[in-house]
């Protein structure tokens, strides 16, 4: 898949590991549109990185996403990439001492994390499925989502967000066999921890000591490091239906 002379759709565009995919994209020639909060955008100055248009839509509505959408393809630019990055992460156990897990937190979680994704992966996919195709196999698009390692060894606190990113590993298979009739790959990316603005609150001792559980390499990962393996992903045409952890070989323990 060319990078260059398509649009890209990028959910959480206005920071982090949105903000550095949608530039690496523009970067490599797309036409790209990040949606993302109005507040966040707001809070990166109300504008993305260069060649890069922000859209102030919220993932959970369908309204606001094909509207979104429909910008993308009113650009003239054939949409073939939809990057979706958009979560959250807040904490919570099942039982504390301050009672129950609090149920709308669940639901919020759940919400923005697996169904923002599913929304905007069907609305996104309905628009791909309406170009020309791109190359002599058929191939008309791409999408990736981003999962969590909390996907697969959630920690204490993470039952929300673990069943969230959890879910959206596991749409990627069938959402890989269900779409791929209209020639549009579906792969996820489940990153371990990455220095981005989620972390800009923590010390540099809490910091030191996440660093410091990363086999190798010893460090936290880099946004860029998520945006160059969302290019290597567009680019290799034969990856699909493929979960893929940018971790450093990370297996988090309970705590």
């Amino acid at each position: 898949m060319e990078i260059a002379g398509s649009a890209a759709l990028v959910t959480g565009g206005a920071s982090g590991l949105g903000a550095a995919t949608a530039k690496l994209l523009a970067d490599k020639g797309a036409t790209v549109f990040g949606i993302d909060l109005q507040t966040s955008i707001d809070r990166a100055g109300g504008q993305g990185p260069a060649g890069v248009t922000l859209i102030p839509a919220d993932v959970t509505s369908a309204e606001e996403v094909q509207s979104a959408v429909d910008q993308v393809v009113a650009s003239g630019a054939p949409l073939r990439i939809v990057v979706n990055c958009a979560g959250v992460g807040w904490a919570g156990r099942i039982l504390s001492k301050h009672g129950p897990h609090d149920l709308e937190l669940f639901r919020t979680v759940i919400t923005v994390n697996l169904l923002g994704t599913f929304n905007v992966m069907r609305l996104a996919a309905d628009a791909i499925a309406k170009t020309d195709t791109s190359d002599e196999s058929g191939q008309r698009g791409v999408v990736i989502n981003t999962a969590s390692v909390a996907a697969f060894e959630g920690q204490i606190g993470q039952i929300a967000y673990s069943a969230s990113k959890g879910g959206v590993h596991g749409m990627t298979v069938p959402a890989a066999r269900d779409l791929g009739q209209f020639g549009i790959r579906v792969n996820t990316i489940a990153p371990g921890i990455v220095d981005t603005p989620m972390l800009a609150g923590v010390t540099d001792e809490f910091r030191e000591s996440l660093s410091a559980g990363v086999p190798f390499p010893r460090r936290l990962a880099r946004p860029d490091e998520y945006a160059q393996l969302v290019g290597m992903i567009i680019e290799h045409d034969y990856l699909n239906g493929e979960t893929i952890r940018m971790d450093g070989a990370l297996r988090m323990a309970p705590r």
